[in-house]
């Protein structure tokens, strides 16, 4: 997802091009101490107590991959972008974290299973979000979770996929649906907003 007005022409972005400017965004590089406190703290309230295995799907350079690592957790990310996937390695160069080039709607984990999927700003533009989400389902373990953090961004022709219709989409597949608003959350952002960002949790 992007902070531009014209939110279009995200899925046609080259992000192997866009990959050396990614953490310029406050929410991505989470370069600032009070952003990525901010991210810190919403993570631990998202990801489990104990030490889990977290699937990091649409990675990017690893930012949010960076913050589970240092809470403990196993991260595999993936990404499309060879050049996100490089930045990401190095980014956690030491930490139990492997990265991975590949599709973020059908990683290439195997039969491998995990304790949580952690999404950010990918699902919405997938041509096919139920399909993805039922099939990072069965990559959960029993009383895994889904976090996924959308919003629908932009001003001229927005983008994205509102809060109601994710949870529709989930309702088949989850026990527990929970949604926290992160629109009025401006440390976040490194900015104040006035569209729509949320973070789903949903627990299998």
């Amino acid at each position: 997802m992007t902070n531009e007005s014209d939110a279009t022409t995200s899925t046609d972005v080259d992000w192997d091009a866009r990959a050396a400017s990614f953490d310029d965004e406050p929410d991505h590089g989470l370069r600032a101490p009070d952003v990525r406190r901010a991210w810190a703290e919403r993570l631990r309230g998202w990801l489990p107590g104990r030490a889990a295995d977290v699937l990091d799907l649409g990675c990017g350079t690893g930012s949010l991959s960076l913050l589970a690592a240092e809470q403990g957790h196993r991260v595999t990310g993936v990404d499309r972008s060879s050049n996100m996937v490089a930045l990401a390695r190095a980014k956690l160069a030491g930490r139990d974290a492997v990265f991975l080039v590949g599709d973020a709607a059908e990683p290439p984990v195997g039969e491998e299973r995990f304790d949580v999927v952690l999404v950010r700003h990918v699902l919405w533009a997938l041509p096919d979000p139920g399909r993805a989400l039922r099939h990072w389902r069965e990559l959960l373990r029993p009383g895994g979770r889904l976090v996924l953090i959308e919003g629908v961004c932009g001003t001229v022709t927005p983008a994205g996929i509102p809060a109601d219709r994710l949870t529709a989409l989930l309702a088949p597949l989850a026990g527990q649906v929970r949604v926290d608003r992160l629109s009025d959350d401006a440390l976040l952002w490194g900015r104040a907003v006035d569209d729509e960002r949320y973070a789903v949790v949903a627990t299998v």
